[in-house]
């Protein structure tokens, strides 16, 4: 069993974040000890990493609750589970590619600038280079 402080540092979340998202109702096993702390099992971890996993490609607190709730109803829920993965699949592989986009402009600078540096140029691409002095703001 472990403590919320021991799956924050397992898991790489803030003890606040676990501790919110056990009040959302996002682990539903997770027991209590004699002296009302939280202790998380193996299998719990597993609701962990789910969790995470949904709320790093932004879903919400409401559909990752709904998830939950579908797994506990049992396999009868298995086809609305699988639309909600699937879901979430497509808007990770979205955010992947806006973020494959996003590095291909800063490869792009750091080539740039590089070359800048490597070969004493001026950035004429920086708009203060381009200005007239009246123009400059201060």
């Amino acid at each position: 069993m472990y403590t919320v402080k021991e799956v924050a540092d397992k898991m790489d979340i803030s003890e606040h974040t676990l501790r919110f998202w056990a009040k959302c109702g996002f682990f539903p096993f997770v027991k209590r000890n004699e002296n009302n702390i939280r202790l998380f099992s193996d299998n719990d971890l597993e609701w962990v990493k789910i969790v995470k996993c949904l709320r790093s490609v932004g879903t919400e607190n409401k559909s990752i609750k709904r998830y939950i709730d579908l797994c506990i109803i049992g396999d009868s829920t298995i086809p609305e589970r699988y639309e909600i993965i699937r879901a979430t699949k497509d808007k990770a592989l979205s955010q992947m590619k806006e973020l494959q986009q996003q590095l291909d402009l800063l490869d792009y600078k750091e080539n740039f600038y590089q070359n800048l540096i490597k070969n004493n140029l001026k950035d004429t691409w920086n708009p203060i280079n381009n200005s007239r002095p009246e123009d400059a703001v201060v």
